[in-house]
């Protein structure tokens, strides 16, 4: 079927199809990372920037560290801690690059790298929480 739309342009199949954006996705990773970042980072800076080296707490050893590491539930708990921090700061350095400092005509080689970054940093902590 063939018709024409309201600007007069030949449409096939009755109507233009829309692209779809990946933008939704990159909220969402942003959104999730934000969220578990603000609850779990400082908690974790507490113990290991203030209370272990200030002797607050006894500091468990490297291998009582390994050993609470060792269950997988535990491991892809921090994996997707890592992985939703890395892309909170992703989009939030984007956005900052792309209103803050009107980079708007660079907004694509910016989402890549930045991206691109978070996306490698997060195969790396998979891969060095997956082997140790």
């Amino acid at each position: 079927m063939v018709c024409r739309n309201n600007f007069g342009h030949l449409v096939f199949g009755g109507g233009l199809m829309a692209t779809r954006s990946r933008e939704p996705f990159f909220w969402a990773m942003f959104s999730g990372g934000g969220m578990l970042a603000a609850l779990f980072m400082p908690a974790l800076a507490i113990f290991f920037l203030f209370a272990f080296p200030f002797g607050w707490i006894e500091a468990p050893t490297q291998l009582e560290l390994l050993e609470k590491l060792d269950p997988m539930p535990v491991r892809f708990g921090l994996f997707v801690l890592v992985m939703l921090s890395l892309f909170h700061s992703a989009h939030r350095i984007r956005f900052t690059l792309y209103d803050g400092l009107q980079l708007s005509h660079l907004n694509t080689p910016i989402a890549v790298i930045f991206y691109g970054v978070a996306t490698v940093l997060s195969f790396l902590s998979a891969y060095l929480l997956w082997t140790f």
